[in-house]
Protein backbone atom coordinates (compact mmCIF):
# COMPACT_ATOMS: atom_id res chain seq x y z
CA UNK A 1 0.00 0.00 0.00
CA UNK A 2 2.80 2.41 0.90
CA UNK A 3 4.53 1.80 -2.44
CA UNK A 4 1.26 2.28 -4.34
CA UNK A 5 0.74 5.63 -2.62
CA UNK A 6 4.32 6.73 -3.31
CA UNK A 7 3.98 5.78 -6.99
CA UNK A 8 0.64 7.64 -7.17
CA UNK A 9 2.24 10.78 -5.71
CA UNK A 10 5.19 10.60 -8.12
CA UNK A 11 2.79 10.07 -11.02
CA UNK A 12 0.75 13.07 -9.85
CA UNK A 13 3.87 15.22 -9.70
CA UNK A 14 4.85 14.18 -13.23
CA UNK A 15 1.35 14.75 -14.64
CA UNK A 16 1.00 18.08 -12.83
CA UNK A 17 4.33 19.30 -14.15
CA UNK A 18 4.22 18.06 -17.76
CA UNK A 19 0.70 16.97 -18.77
CA UNK A 20 -2.29 18.54 -16.97
CA UNK A 21 -3.12 22.05 -18.25
CA UNK A 22 -2.91 24.92 -15.75
CA UNK A 23 -6.65 25.69 -15.83
CA UNK A 24 -7.45 22.16 -14.55
CA UNK A 25 -5.13 22.52 -11.55
CA UNK A 26 -7.51 24.99 -9.87
CA UNK A 27 -10.03 22.15 -9.39
CA UNK A 28 -7.56 20.04 -7.37
CA UNK A 29 -8.61 21.78 -4.15
CA UNK A 30 -12.21 20.56 -4.49
CA UNK A 31 -11.06 17.06 -5.42
CA UNK A 32 -8.70 16.70 -2.44
CA UNK A 33 -11.32 18.09 -0.03
CA UNK A 34 -13.93 15.63 -1.29
CA UNK A 35 -11.45 12.75 -1.09
CA UNK A 36 -10.59 13.76 2.48
CA UNK A 37 -14.26 13.66 3.54
CA UNK A 38 -14.72 10.25 1.90
CA UNK A 39 -11.61 8.94 3.68
CA UNK A 40 -12.87 10.11 7.08
CA UNK A 41 -16.30 8.61 6.39
CA UNK A 42 -14.75 5.25 5.45
CA UNK A 43 -12.64 5.23 8.63
CA UNK A 44 -15.79 5.90 10.68
CA UNK A 45 -17.64 3.02 9.01
CA UNK A 46 -14.69 0.70 9.60
CA UNK A 47 -14.54 1.65 13.29
CA UNK A 48 -18.28 1.14 13.67
CA UNK A 49 -18.07 -2.42 12.31
CA UNK A 50 -15.42 -3.58 14.81
CA UNK A 51 -17.89 -4.60 17.56
CA UNK A 52 -15.80 -7.40 19.07
CA UNK A 53 -12.81 -5.12 19.40
CA UNK A 54 -14.83 -2.52 21.29
CA UNK A 55 -16.15 -5.20 23.67
CA UNK A 56 -12.59 -6.32 24.46
CA UNK A 57 -11.62 -2.69 25.00
CA UNK A 58 -14.44 -2.25 27.50
CA UNK A 59 -13.20 -5.27 29.44
CA UNK A 60 -9.65 -3.88 29.54
CA UNK A 61 -10.73 -0.68 31.26
CA UNK A 62 -9.63 2.92 31.03
CA UNK A 63 -5.91 2.21 31.52
CA UNK A 64 -5.56 1.13 27.89
CA UNK A 65 -6.17 4.80 26.97
CA UNK A 66 -2.89 5.83 28.59
CA UNK A 67 -0.87 4.17 25.83
CA UNK A 68 -2.09 6.31 22.89
CA UNK A 69 -1.81 9.42 25.07
CA UNK A 70 1.83 8.63 25.78
CA UNK A 71 2.49 7.88 22.10
CA UNK A 72 0.86 11.19 21.13
CA UNK A 73 2.91 13.18 23.65
CA UNK A 74 6.12 11.45 22.58
CA UNK A 75 5.43 11.99 18.87
CA UNK A 76 4.67 15.68 19.22
CA UNK A 77 7.57 16.28 21.62
CA UNK A 78 10.01 14.44 19.37
CA UNK A 79 8.86 16.33 16.28
CA UNK A 80 9.03 19.66 18.12
CA UNK A 81 12.58 19.04 19.34
CA UNK A 82 13.67 17.95 15.88
CA UNK A 83 12.01 21.02 14.39
CA UNK A 84 13.91 23.22 16.82
CA UNK A 85 17.19 21.60 15.76
CA UNK A 86 16.58 22.13 12.04
CA UNK A 87 15.02 25.59 12.37
CA UNK A 88 11.39 24.67 11.72
CA UNK A 89 8.77 26.79 13.55
CA UNK A 90 7.10 25.09 16.53
CA UNK A 91 3.62 25.24 15.01
CA UNK A 92 4.79 23.43 11.86
CA UNK A 93 6.94 20.77 13.55
CA UNK A 94 4.32 19.97 16.20
CA UNK A 95 1.54 19.78 13.57
CA UNK A 96 3.65 17.39 11.49
CA UNK A 97 4.30 15.27 14.59
CA UNK A 98 0.55 15.26 15.31
CA UNK A 99 0.07 13.34 12.07
CA UNK A 100 1.08 10.22 14.06
CA UNK A 101 2.05 8.37 10.88
CA UNK A 102 -1.23 9.02 9.02
CA UNK A 103 0.45 10.60 6.04
CA UNK A 104 -2.58 10.84 3.74
CA UNK A 105 -4.66 12.84 6.18
CA UNK A 106 -1.96 15.01 7.78
CA UNK A 107 -0.44 15.92 4.44
CA UNK A 108 -3.78 16.92 2.92
CA UNK A 109 -4.90 18.78 6.04
CA UNK A 110 -1.76 20.90 6.22
CA UNK A 111 -1.85 21.58 2.48
CA UNK A 112 -5.46 22.74 2.79
CA UNK A 113 -5.25 24.89 5.93
CA UNK A 114 -1.63 26.07 5.85
CA UNK A 115 0.56 25.58 2.77
CA UNK A 116 1.59 22.91 0.28
CA UNK A 117 5.23 22.87 1.40
CA UNK A 118 4.38 21.96 5.00
CA UNK A 119 1.78 19.46 3.77
CA UNK A 120 4.40 17.80 1.60
CA UNK A 121 6.86 17.68 4.49
CA UNK A 122 4.15 16.12 6.70
CA UNK A 123 3.45 13.53 4.02
CA UNK A 124 7.13 12.60 3.63
CA UNK A 125 7.75 12.57 7.40
CA UNK A 126 4.77 10.35 8.18
CA UNK A 127 5.45 7.98 5.25
CA UNK A 128 8.98 7.61 6.59
CA UNK A 129 7.57 6.87 10.04
CA UNK A 130 5.47 4.04 8.65
CA UNK A 131 8.35 2.60 6.64
CA UNK A 132 10.64 2.69 9.69
CA UNK A 133 7.91 0.93 11.70
CA UNK A 134 8.28 -2.17 9.56
CA UNK A 135 11.94 -2.30 10.56
CA UNK A 136 11.71 -1.27 14.21
CA UNK A 137 8.57 -3.00 15.53
CA UNK A 138 10.14 -6.50 15.75
CA UNK A 139 13.23 -5.00 17.42
CA UNK A 140 11.10 -3.03 19.89
CA UNK A 141 9.08 -6.16 20.74
CA UNK A 142 12.25 -8.13 21.38
CA UNK A 143 14.39 -5.63 23.26
CA UNK A 144 11.99 -3.12 24.86
CA UNK A 145 8.59 -4.78 25.39
CA UNK A 146 5.32 -5.71 23.76
CA UNK A 147 3.40 -2.57 24.79
CA UNK A 148 6.05 -0.37 23.20
CA UNK A 149 5.43 -1.91 19.77
CA UNK A 150 2.54 0.48 19.13
CA UNK A 151 4.76 3.57 19.44
CA UNK A 152 6.62 3.43 16.10
CA UNK A 153 3.47 2.90 14.00
CA UNK A 154 1.31 5.46 15.78
CA UNK A 155 -2.02 5.81 13.99
CA UNK A 156 -1.11 3.05 11.52
CA UNK A 157 -1.42 0.38 14.23
CA UNK A 158 -5.12 0.17 13.43
CA UNK A 159 -4.46 -0.86 9.82
CA UNK A 160 -1.16 -1.22 7.94
CA UNK A 161 1.15 -2.04 10.85
CA UNK A 162 -1.45 -4.01 12.85
CA UNK A 163 -0.43 -7.39 11.35
CA UNK A 164 3.22 -6.60 12.10
CA UNK A 165 2.50 -5.76 15.75
CA UNK A 166 0.41 -8.91 16.10
CA UNK A 167 3.13 -11.08 14.56
CA UNK A 168 5.82 -9.55 16.77
CA UNK A 169 3.72 -9.99 19.95
CA UNK A 170 0.38 -11.84 20.33
CA UNK A 171 -3.35 -11.61 19.57
CA UNK A 172 -4.15 -9.69 22.76
CA UNK A 173 -1.74 -7.00 21.66
CA UNK A 174 -3.68 -6.72 18.40
CA UNK A 175 -6.65 -5.28 20.29
CA UNK A 176 -4.47 -2.77 22.11
CA UNK A 177 -2.76 -1.83 18.84
CA UNK A 178 -6.11 -1.32 17.15
CA UNK A 179 -7.35 0.90 19.97
CA UNK A 180 -4.09 2.85 19.96
CA UNK A 181 -4.36 3.45 16.23
CA UNK A 182 -8.05 4.33 16.42
CA UNK A 183 -7.57 6.95 19.14
CA UNK A 184 -4.53 8.48 17.45
CA UNK A 185 -6.38 8.53 14.11
CA UNK A 186 -9.29 10.33 15.77
CA UNK A 187 -6.87 12.89 17.24
CA UNK A 188 -5.14 13.73 13.93
CA UNK A 189 -7.92 15.96 12.47
CA UNK A 190 -8.18 17.74 15.85
CA UNK A 191 -4.53 18.21 16.80
CA UNK A 192 -3.04 19.00 13.38
CA UNK A 193 -5.21 22.14 12.90
CA UNK A 194 -4.77 23.06 16.59
CA UNK A 195 -0.96 23.02 16.45
CA UNK A 196 -0.59 24.61 13.02
CA UNK A 197 -2.72 27.57 14.16
CA UNK A 198 -0.52 28.24 17.21
CA UNK A 199 1.50 31.44 16.88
Amino acid sequence: MTWIILVAVMLGIALGHWVIPEHYIQHMDKITTTALYLLLFAIGVDLGRQKEVWEKLWNMGWRVLLLPILVAVGSIAGASITGLLIGLPFNESSAIGAGFGWYTLSGVLLSEIYNVETGTLAFITNVTRELLSFITVPLVARYIGRLSTVAPGGATTMDTTLPLVTKATDSDMAVIAFINGSILSALVPILVPFFINLT
